[in-house]
């Protein structure tokens, strides 16, 4: 049982919690132990908040995943984890993680409450609203940003970094409608009935829209934010960004995946190389010129 509660914890999605380190990184605190600590600790936080989250949804979509495919094989939808347990620690853990986050700083717990309240709601509500389902997904990952944000006492971190990793987050949240409904077909409704909402030439449309807009608002930073080189030597990381974005689209609609985005970032070796040079250019531009 503890091996069944520990996956529907799903620790893979943990992976969503680098989002934190963004500010640590592009406001130049990388390499300074004390706020690399916190970021650290502000992602465990987040890991054991998201964990709750996760457990809600399960409890909260357990009949329909017994339709999916995939999703069956969930410990609560396979009947592997007592749904009595997963409730128990849905309630625990934010019980745990709140009063540790105001230890870490209180505008950080003021955002991990507000992330478990946003996610509370989409789980009883705005997942069945068409649109704002997708867009509060995408919150969740601006939280995250804005979480390691207050847990490191950022300096100089560009706001444009904000707007990108909303486009960027729903982007992603965009892709993944896509495959349930490429995926599931005619059954789609039954799952997950805000599915009906939608149609994958809609969904292509509003993903061309975001995809434009994350490229555009990421080179905007590269050239706009004042703790830049002034040489704009940033600019060289947008390449590798254009290509991860549409490699990402060609993993979706040509090789059929994007149901579980963290796996695609983790076992797709050219993107991994993709992030790993953007990553090793940003360190080069920001750190040791």
């Amino acid at each position: 049982m503890l091996k069944a509660l520990f996956q529907s914890m799903r620790p893979k999605q943990w992976a969503k919690n680098v989002f934190i380190f963004v500010p640590l990184l592009f406001d130049e605190k990388l390499l300074q132990p004390a706020p690399f600590l916190r970021a650290v600790a502000a992602a465990a936080l987040f890991c054991l908040i998201s964990s709750a989250v996760y457990l809600l949804n399960d409890l909260g979509d357990v009949e329909q995943d017994k339709l999916h495919p995939v999703k069956r094989l969930r410990p609560l939808a396979a009947g592997r984890l007592p749904k009595k347990v997963a409730t128990a620690v849905a309630i625990a853990l934010p019980l745990i993680s709140i009063p540790l986050s105001w230890l870490l700083s209180p505008t950080f717990a003021v955002i991990v409450v507000i992330y478990f309240l946003q996610n509370v709601a989409y789980t009883f509500w705005l997942k069945h609203v068409v649109i704002l389902d997708v867009m509060t997904i995408a919150a969740g990952y601006l939280l995250r940003v804005a979480g390691g944000a207050a847990a490191v006492h950022v300096a100089r971190f560009s706001p444009w970094l904000y707007i990108f990793t909303t486009f960027l987050a729903l982007f992603i949240a965009l892709n993944k409608r896509r495959h349930e409904l490429t995926l599931l077909q005619e059954n789609a409704n039954e799952h997950r009935a805000i599915l009906q909402e939608y149609n994958v030439r809609f969904v292509d449309e509003m993903t061309s829209i975001v995809a434009a807009c994350t490229i555009m608002a990421y080179s905007l930073y590269t050239f706009s934010s004042p703790n830049l080189p002034a040489n704009n030597t940033m600019m060289l990381t947008i390449p590798p960004l254009i290509y991860g974005v549409l490699r990402y689209l060609y993993l979706v609609h040509v090789k059929e995946m994007g149901g579980e985005p963290e796996e695609i970032f983790l076992k797709d070796i050219p993107l991994i190389a993709t992030c790993l040079l953007y990553g090793g250019i940003v360190f080069l531009v920001m750190y040791l010129q």
